[in-house]
């Protein structure tokens, strides 16, 4: 271990919202004068950020720990599980501390526990303005709320965080501003329900980078679109509750004020089952909006997740399902085996279906979405796209366009772009496609992208 200056090693699991909760903790700590570390070796202890959402998030989690302890002893740890303190010390009764989800402060004061602070020399102590962060230089996530105020009987996140609390607008717009100075060229906007931003706050107006600003999903978004535009920097919606004020921010997208994407999870189509995971019902209705939105943004992309093998699910709701794929032609979807995870109301409901059945539907529904998936893909060759460059490998480039968020959904492979730097913005002309991803020419670059200096770890 470091015996000239405290280290920190960090662990981050699970979802985006995590991610952005590891960020704010070791941009508290470099500031402090903690060095950072992705070594077990060279750390003075370690923080691991837990999943706790599903039972197969759980057991990462506790192995992830279990390696930690290991391998370097002094653990501490925070994140979702966190909130289930009992679940981790029975595994790891040695672990130094445990904090539930966004506990900032219980976490630094648990690595001070530790090891002190060093004495802070401004001149050495450098953090960037927009924090520290575990992204690659050129795309952050940004969260602007904490919480949900839904209890989805699958779900045991309002359990862990609580219910939904907003940023203030204000401070919102700020960091993305400061990040954007940065160099990113993307903004992925995550909470636990977008759509619901500023509920708690009744969407009050409040004044953001010398503008009224309301505080809203709509409201914001406006504002981030004012930052420059698809052409120059990507703002990106994910977690969009169907609520009805989703069809306010389909013009901004026709406007190419923020990405023409919509990541909205739907979990399923059968209106029994939703009603018993307590999701809106009316499919219909889900369709009649698809569609209209299609028609006022062309190339909208709808990603979407589900849920298969929910207790009580019969094989004719599971066809529902299947046949609202059809009916809706998503772009992107996700789909999940239900997790009887600890917790959850809907382990109540009905007899659970058996894991085989699970595992058939599941299968049946990846097939049906890839062969979806494939034909919408094949569509795409011969058009001319804007693609955002992520990195450059033995092959070429490797990039993402405006229907691809990162990690979760598709890559644009950029054959002989060695030239290329990642974040930049680059015009293409797809020339191949499989049932997820594209294979690309470079025609001509938008910008060209600026130099950043991100504080990296290791």
């Amino acid at each position: 271990m470091s015996k000239q200056q405290p280290t920190v090693g960090v662990i981050s699991l699970g979802c985006p919202k995590a991610t952005v909760d590891t960020e704010r903790i070791l941009t508290q700590l470099r500031t402090e004068g903690y060095q950072l570390t992705n070594s077990y070796e060279d750390a003075d202890t370690v923080i691991v950020n837990t999943c706790g959402f599903i039972d197969s998030a759980v057991q990462e989690s506790l192995d992830t720990i279990g390696e930690a302890l290991a391998e370097n002893g002094k653990v501490i740890v925070t994140g979702c599980l966190g909130a289930k303190s009992d679940v981790i010390t029975q595994v790891h009764p040695k672990v130094l501390a445990v904090s539930g989800p966004a506990a900032y402060a219980e976490v630094v004061q648990a690595v001070h526990d530790v090891i002190a602070p060093p004495k802070h020399n401004p001149f050495i102590d450098l953090v960037p303005p927009q924090g520290i962060k575990l992204t690659p230089k050129h795309y952050a996530y940004l969260k602007i709320s904490e919480g949900c105020n839904h209890r989805c009987t699958f779900c045991i996140i309002p359990s862990m965080r609580g219910d939904l609390v907003s940023r203030p607008v204000s401070d919102v717009l700020a960091e993305a501003k400061r990040l954007k100075e940065a160099g990113v060229r993307e903004l992925l906007v995550v909470s636990q329900d977008t759509a619901a931003y500023g509920v708690d706050v009744k969407y009050k107006t409040e004044f953001a980078e010398g503008r009224p600003t309301k505080t809203s999903m709509v409201g914001l978004s406006e504002a981030l679109g004012e930052l420059g535009g698809v052409g120059e920097f990507w703002v990106r919606l994910h977690y969009v509750y169907p609520y009805p004020n989703v069809e306010e921010v389909i013009p901004l997208m026709a406007q190419g004020k923020i990405l023409p994407y919509l990541d909205m999870p739907l979990q399923h189509a059968n209106p029994r089952v939703l009603k018993a995971m307590k999701r809106p019902g009316n499919v219909d209705k889900t369709l009649e909006r698809i569609k209209k939105w299609r028609e006022q943004v062309p190339n909208l992309t709808i990603r979407s997740t589900f849920i298969v093998g929910f207790p009580g699910e019969t094989e004719d709701e599971f066809q529902d399902l299947l046949d609202f794929l059809e009916a809706a032609q998503l772009d992107r979807v996700g789909c999940f085996q239900y997790s009887p995870v600890d917790g959850a109301t809907a382990n109540e409901i009905a007899e659970p279906v058996p894991d085989d059945v699970k595992q058939d539907r599941w299968e049946r529904f990846m097939e049906t979405q890839q062969r979806i998936s494939a034909n919408k893909m094949q569509a795409k060759v011969g058009q001319i796209m804007q693609v955002l460059v992520d990195e450059i490998d033995e092959q070429g480039a490797i990039a993402r366009s405006m229907a691809d968020a990162p990690e979760i959904d598709g890559l644009v492979f950029i054959e002989d772009g060695f030239h290329l730097q990642p974040g930049e913005f680059v015009t293409v002309e797809i020339v191949a496609a499989d049932e997820y991803d594209l294979w690309a020419k470079p025609i001509a670059e938008f910008t060209e992208s600026k130099d950043t200096s991100f504080i990296e770890l290791g």
